[in-house]
């Protein structure tokens, strides 16, 4: 079995560990799998009921907001601007982070009908552990989907997630910092932006 500890891997669990630097490591390799087995079932659930597209991103947010830790996904996202947010701009950003990203990684997901997700392997990396599953889709060759997990907040969750190699974490990072350097740092513009996504 191939390590999974590559360069993308470090990079999200470095991540994490700014925000859970004392986090125990008591999170085993079965307990992760367990939760992404779940979750992958919903997914799949998801992508095989032929409900709307309206439908099944209500239907992504609900699990998102189950199996992913969102606030530790979305202060990650927000960088170093998190620190001077007021506890109501967290909240509201948590909120409205929240939908944007189920939004985006459903449609995502909503790509995979007629195919299904089926996991593979686990491995510890710092921080947590990554559950590796593979895409298969119909006319097309199959592809990587992984999950990082960590029970850093108290139960296990999954703080970051990649599909074909994007790294989610990253790539929201990027966009937030995008979003919010056009709002001129205007935390309260950026949450109506994302409100409005």
């Amino acid at each position: 079995m191939a390590t999974l500890v590559t360069r993308r891997s470090l990079f999200a669990v470095a991540a994490a560990a700014a925000v859970f630097p004392h986090a125990a490591f008591a999170l085993s390799t079965a307990q992760a799998t367990t939760l992404v087995d779940a979750l992958v079932g919903d997914i799949n659930k998801v992508i095989g009921s032929g409900k709307s597209e309206a439908a099944m991103i209500s239907d992504f947010e609900t699990i998102f907001d189950t199996y992913a830790d969102v606030p530790i996904i979305a202060r990650t996202a927000l960088g170093a601007d998190w620190r001077r947010a007021t506890d109501s701009q967290r909240t509201r950003f948590v909120t409205a982070f929240r939908s944007y990203v189920a939004s985006k990684y459903g449609r995502r997901f909503r790509e995979f009908i007629g195919g299904r997700i089926e996991v593979r392997e686990a491995a510890t990396v710092p921080n947590g552990v990554e559950v590796r599953a593979m895409a298969i889709l119909q006319g097309q060759s199959p592809f990587e989907v992984s999950f990082v997990i960590s029970d850093g907040s108290g139960r296990p969750k999954f703080i970051n997630l990649f599909i074909e190699g994007i790294n989610m974490i990253t790539s929201e990072r990027t966009e937030i910092g995008s979003m919010l350097d056009r709002r001129r740092g205007d935390i309260d513009g950026l949450i109506s932006d994302l409100e409005a996504l």
